[in-house]
């Protein structure tokens, strides 16, 4: 375009010292030549446009918008258009309470009321793009700073809203993944309707006031030592058992051998246990005793 208009105004001159009264009439036909060239070469040049990869470009005439969008590559377009280029990609936009986190330097996060009126901090990526077809429509009705005029206002007012239906404390545990799927539905049908896709709500962190923290580690802590207690309990339980059981066991063996066993019996299992003894290499064996006295075993071990 500047290049058209430096042409133009070259054979304007080009024109206006065409008189013979001038001494510079004789300049009148190159200043003309040159003015036509430059205003070719402006017109070769704004006639070609290049898209890059990744972009739609719009064209616009005297803020008239064209409703079609050149893809990626060369594209011929009218000289006196002008071409905005959309990155079609996804985008992010983060809102952070962490400094030069977030897309907006210092604390963006989102500070919203819960169901029991306690404040709660919010730090949320929203990840989009620009839908190809819709980007005349974007440039029309929104301009190129969609982000600050669409995506922040709509993304921060959409979580304040359905965040006044959940407790603090179900929002920040059991209840997170319902609050996720409740406002990405919100938020994708007004974006859908100004040519933005919502791909993915991303909620980073959510950090509750300092008192119900503690209150949530107290709870967590007594969940805790209740589970320990109970484990002690059932070991007791099984120890307990166990005992019973052995003491079943031997009152069981003893009542078998006072009811089972004959003297007889008994001389005959001493008189193996004697002999298992004396076959032992490890033991020299006195017997003392007469009949009926239970024999004394001595070794030099």
């Amino acid at each position: 375009m500047f290049l058209i208009i430096l042409g133009a105004i070259t054979l304007v001159v080009g024109f206006a010292i065409n008189t013979p009264s001038l001494a510079s009439a004789r300049f009148s036909r190159p200043v003309k030549v040159i003015g036509s060239v430059i205003i070719v070469i402006g017109m070769l040049s704004s006639g070609i446009k290049q898209v890059d990869a990744g972009e739609v470009g719009v064209q616009s005439i005297f803020g008239n918008v064209n409703p079609n969008t050149l893809s990626s590559g060369l594209n011929f377009v009218n000289p006196l258009a002008e071409v905005q280029t959309f990155d079609i990609k996804t985008q992010n936009y983060t809102m952070s309470a962490v400094h030069d986190e977030g897309s907006k330097e210092g604390d963006d996060a989102i500070r919203v009321l819960t169901a029991d009126g306690l404040e709660v901090v919010i730090d949320l990526t929203v990840l989009y793009r620009v839908i190809p077809a819709d980007a005349p429509k974007i440039l029309k009705e929104i301009g190129l700073d969609y982000n600050d005029k669409v995506v922040r206002p709509i993304t921060r007012t959409k979580i304040r809203d359905n965040a006044v239906y959940y407790d603090a404390v179900a929002l920040y545990s059991t209840k997170r993944d319902e609050f996720q799927t409740r406002i990405f539905k919100s938020i994708e049908k007004d974006l859908s309707r100004r040519g933005l896709l919502l791909e993915q709500l991303l909620i980073r962190n959510i950090n509750l006031p300092t008192s119900v923290k503690q209150t949530i580690e107290s709870k967590i802590n007594a969940e805790q030592e209740a589970q320990k207690m109970q484990f002690v309990l059932q070991k007791e339980k099984q120890e307990a058992e166990r005992k019973r059981v052995e003491a079943q066991g031997i009152a069981d063996y003893q009542k078998i051998l006072s009811t089972g066993l004959s003297d007889k019996q008994l001389q005959y299992e001493s008189i193996k246990a004697q002999k298992d003894i004396a076959l032992s290499p490890n033991a020299k064996i006195i017997i003392l005793g007469g009949k009926g006295n239970t024999p004394i075993m001595l070794s030099d071990k």
